[in-house]
């Protein structure tokens, strides 16, 4: 897997002060996509151990950090090492909150084992593909009107989608 981006620190992709991770490698290839160079999944550099733990270190020196944003590319192409991190992660920083960007759906990344398995370790999804005929730059988060800020947790629990709302929408 490799890291296309990586930014310390970050408001925009999620609420509160966040870290935000650039995942490489996307095949849902939306128009107008704000960044095609994630796309290819040799993107960046190598997403190491060596770098997991710096970028681990970091967010634990920062007391201000609420959360990290794992964004793309999309992460669930490369579901399986990403749930890696976040359990290395979670083991040092358990208070971490998680937010998940994906073209997938809810609805298609439940029924893929291994993409389930890297939702239930995070806390908030927005789902669903850029589309251009949709875009709302008023949206908090989100690019396009299609886009759902889903609650994880409350959706797995309740076997029905429910999105965050106030703010959020």
């Amino acid at each position: 897997m490799h890291l296309g981006g990586y930014i310390a620190e970050s408001v925009n992709e999620g609420t509160g002060l966040r870290t935000v991770l650039f995942i490489s490698g996307c095949r849902h290839y939306c128009t107008n996509c704000f960044n095609t160079a994630c796309w290819d999944f040799h993107y960046g550099q190598p997403f190491t151990d060596n770098l997991q733990e710096h970028i681990i270190n970091n967010i634990a020196e920062n007391p201000l950090i609420e959360g990290i944003s794992l964004v793309g590319g999309d992460p669930f192409f490369s579901a399986g090492e990403v749930a890696a991190f976040i359990r290395k992660m979670k083991a040092q920083l358990p208070h971490i909150h998680i937010w998940i960007y994906s073209g997938f759906t809810y609805e298609a990344i439940i029924q893929d084992e291994g993409m389930l398995s890297l939702l239930c370790l995070c806390d908030v999804l927005v789902d669903g593909k850029f589309i251009e005929a949709e875009k709302d730059l008023s949206l908090p988060f989100r690019g396009s009107r299609n886009q759902r800020i889903i609650d994880i947790k409350q959706s797995l629990e309740k076997k029905s989608v429910i999105t965050l709302s106030g703010v959020y929408v």
